[in-house]
């Protein structure tokens, strides 16, 4: 088996790579066209051969950046663009590896999404309603520790020696650029940079595999995790093993996102909302969602106003931004708010709830009021504007799916 490093300078390796992400509708045809050359013409030779001979990566730059949905901050790591660009090749040849992790493990592994583990959970509680324990890790990537990671990574890596030095060389540097100046610092795994994913998955491998030869009802999306179990006192033991493992690995649990569900209560993870068959969207989908919508169109208000334009140029303006968030994109294979969240969910509930808000905030920009006033706007004025209800276009899909024209398959692909 050829070494990873050697391959960077290869040009089939990159000619593949460029080929894999062309068919997954990563580029536009300008961003095609620009990758196409710097592949045709080699560019990436000189930093290829840097990392080959082991003088890099360089000094990585920390930035702070708002997560999505939220107004809180997280901190992520990028190298140079020539270095990303090499990083990212290596994280597409590591999918080597995938056969070593279990699969209870569902994040950043080929041909798997999040909502792979929802049905996974599903089919193994099989109608059964569990005790449930979900948490979520804090600062997961950049809270890893690259003592206990290293030994993990060079059993792992065995084969490819070469490979190993220059993850040992890159992980064990603490040394990152903040506001122009070289800072000394815990960065972990980096997250941001590309093969950070790769090493998530790696470091937790054996918590994995322990639940796994166990026969637990277990599942990890990188720092979110949820296991079940038929009763309280067998749940808390599974709960235990967890924490210490945790511990062991010095990770710190978020406590805001620690919770227990009884049977009889819907348990929410990635996304999701479960309750038997019945899956909707979580709480928190919707919460980050409506805060979308009202920060967009609040800033939609304030450019109308202060350009003096008709109310009905802003109303159209958010409809146009949600339409193209949960339906449009270039590529049919693409993938949409829609077509992440439809092919699992079982009920429209969440979806309807969005949909209400949505209309509420699109007639609030007719007036930049929240008052009875607005409902002069009536839903057929909302679709002539071109509002498409998430509760329709849920129903018109399921309406494919059972007649053939879009299989259950497909729409994950």
């Amino acid at each position: 088996m050829d070494g990873i490093l050697g391959q960077l300078e290869s040009q089939a390796a990159w000619d593949e790579f460029l080929a894999h992400r062309l068919m997954k509708g990563r580029f536009t045809w300008s961003l095609f066209k620009d990758a196409d050359a710097y592949v045709a013409e080699e560019q990436y030779l000189p930093v290829a051969r840097t990392l080959v001979e082991g003088e890099g990566p360089g000094v990585p730059e920390r930035k702070r950046i708002n997560k999505m949905g939220t107004g809180k901050k997280r901190t992520v790591y990028s190298f140079s663009l020539e270095e990303t660009r090499a990083l990212k090749l290596m994280a597409h040849l590591l999918y080597r590896y995938d056969a070593a992790f279990s699969s209870n493990c569902y994040a950043f592994r080929r041909g798997l999404r999040a909502s792979d583990a929802i049905y996974a959970i599903r089919k193994a509680l099989g109608g059964r309603r569990m005790w449930a324990y979900k948490l979520d890790i804090h600062d997961y990537f950049n809270s890893i520790s690259i003592p206990i990671l290293l030994p993990i990574l060079q059993r792992l890596l065995a084969d490819d020696p070469d490979l190993y030095r220059f993850f040992e060389r890159m992980l064990s540097d603490d040394r990152a650029l903040a506001d122009g100046q070289i800072v000394r610092e815990k960065r972990g795994i980096m997250a941001g940079t590309p093969t950070a994913p790769f090493l998530a998955d790696v470091y937790l491998m054996e918590v994995d595999r322990y639940f796994a030869d166990a026969g637990v009802v277990y599942a990890r999306y990188s720092d979110d995790i949820i296991l079940f179990a038929p009763d309280r006192e067998t749940l808390e033991s599974h709960k235990a093993a967890l924490l210490g493992f945790l511990a062991q690995y010095r990770l710190e649990v978020n406590p805001s996102k620690e919770k227990v569900y009884a049977p009889d209560e819907p348990f929410e993870f990635l996304g999701f909302k479960c309750l038997g068959r019945s899956i909707d969207l979580s709480e928190a989908t919707k919460q980050k969602m409506k805060g979308k919508i009202r920060r967009a169109a609040r800033a939609l208000h304030r450019w109308q106003v202060r350009k003096g334009y008709d109310p009905q140029r802003a109303m159209k303006g958010l409809i146009r931004i949600f339409n193209d968030k949960f339906f449009e994109s270039g590529d049919p294979r693409a993938l949409t708010w829609s077509r992440w969240f439809f092919p699992v969910i079982t009920r429209p509930d969440g979806l309807r709830e969005i949909d209400n808000y949505l209309q509420r905030y699109i007639r609030y920009l007719s007036t930049g009021r929240h008052t009875k006033a607005n409902y002069r706007v009536r839903y057929a004025d909302l679709k002539a504007l071109g509002y498409r209800s998430l509760v329709h276009e849920f129903y018109r899909y399921r309406a494919s799916v059972s007649s053939g024209c879009v299989s259950r398959s497909e729409s994950r692909t």
